[in-house]
């Protein structure tokens, strides 16, 4: 039976079809019409796949977003294809070859392990989780040999920033940038209109695919801007003639994350940052010990010393019980804690390796926006939340360590 899908792709979207590759990074301005593209690439593969029981995924940063923005095209375009299912609670369409197409979304990552994958795109990767890629969907495309596609427009130099800038100098890879000025998608006249009203930082983001510009409604970004410029985001070691605080976000179901600090003199020397998911506070404490860092007081969430339903036992107490030395952090606003990061980090210096998911979850944490793109006065609660908050309290809680820079005295040994 020969089917026609109704798809009439551009003469743009045609030479993309042409030159994809087994890894593909597509940089596109507003209303390219990528993920016309992407979903009609994968239907197309899903079909023609030989192996048994094909899977293929269009993963967003959010389940709602994938559902907004590729639901209803994926089907549309398999609509012609005889006894194809559809389940609408889990955006999945089956064929009736076998082969599966779903939606997700990656607000936890960890639960996306254990998928097979022959294909998968990744919609708008600026806003994912850096990790998604290197840890979870990378090694479900090994055994299949799988197929990718990381689509989106910039926000800043992040994960999509060095997904395109690897794609470039790999064989295997296909990279492109597609500004709306060059494409002729978006009429002169509009693009115009456009110019006017945006935002200049927020324009060359959305349709001139700049990665200069910072994520749209980014917190920090003009803090983080400013160490960048005065290489505070460097190489920075560990002085063990200084003791390190560690300032904790807490996860129940989600991460716990953690920022490893030191200070000396006026500046904060931000050396470590670890984030993890479903680990218990011996996990924790197992890797503070393996860390080998001299540390003084551990900063929890006002939070943590809400006893536990089941066990009675407050997260703070189990801390203590594990011999960590502990305080809490007082209550303060997200905005007053925000206005407290904002205030502090002019004196943070951080340990680029070290600190790199942490510093993508600053870079990319942002104000949530309503759908007409007002910014509202609170942020998007998403994977940068952990970093963002724990990072919150250091900024509220660095006052109240009476040791902070105190260097660790060591008895003068004589030489006989």
């Amino acid at each position: 039976m020969k089917i026609t899908i109704p798809y009439k792709p551009r003469e743009l979207q045609l030479k993309i079809h042409d030159k994809l590759k087994r890894f593909n990074v597509l940089v596109c301005h507003r209303r390219f019409g990528k993920t016309v593209l992407c979903i009609n690439e994968m239907i197309k593969k899903c079909l023609q796949n030989p192996l048994a029981r094909p899977r293929y995924y269009y993963i967003s940063p959010t389940y709602a977003m994938s559902k907004r923005a590729a639901w209803d095209y994926l089907k549309e375009y398999t609509s012609v294809i005889p006894d194809t299912q559809y389940h609408e609670t889990e955006l999945r369409c089956d064929l009736p070859t076998g082969g599966r197409i779903q939606l997700l979304g990656c607000e936890r990552p960890d639960s996306l392990r254990g998928l097979y994958i022959d294909g998968v795109v990744l919609d708008e990767v600026a806003q994912m989780p850096p990790r998604l890629w290197t840890e979870v969907i990378r090694p479900a495309l090994s055994d299949r040999n799988g197929w990718m596609v990381a689509i989106g427009t910039p926000a800043g130099h992040n994960t999509f920033f060095d997904m395109y800038n690897h794609a470039l100098h790999q064989d295997d890879w296909y990279a492109d940038t597609f500004k709306a000025s060059e494409t002729g998608i978006i009429s002169e006249l509009e693009l115009n209109e456009a110019k006017q009203m945006m935002p200049p930082e927020v324009y060359e983001s959305e349709f001139e695919v700049s990665f200069d510009s910072s994520a749209i409604g980014a917190i920090y970004a003009k803090g983080l801007t400013k160490a960048e410029e005065e290489n505070r985001i460097t190489k920075i070691p560990y002085d063990t003639s200084l003791k390190v605080n560690t300032f904790w976000d807490l996860g129940m179901a989600d991460s716990t994350a953690i920022w490893f600090v030191q200070q000396k003199g006026s500046a904060f020397h931000v050396i470590d940052y670890e984030e993890h998911t479903g680990e218990g506070l011996e996990y924790y404490a197992e890797m503070l010990q393996d860390k080998n860092y001299l540390y003084d007081t551990h900063y929890l969430p006002h939070d943590a010393n809400v006893r536990e339903i089941g066990t009675g036992v407050s997260r703070l107490e189990t801390a203590q019980s594990l011999g960590l030395r502990t305080s809490i952090v007082p209550k303060l606003s997200i905005e007053d804690g925000i206005n407290a990061v904002r205030q502090i980090l002019s004196r943070c210096w951080f340990d680029y390796d070290n600190c790199k998911e942490g510093l993508d979850a600053l870079r990319q944490y942002r104000w949530a926006t309503t759908q007409k793109g007002d910014i509202k006065a609170k942020p998007v609660h998403d994977w940068t939340s952990h970093a963002s908050d724990s990072f919150r309290y250091f900024a509220v809680g660095n006052n109240q360590s009476s040791y902070w820079s105190t260097e660790i005295e060591y008895p003068q040994i004589g030489i006989v």
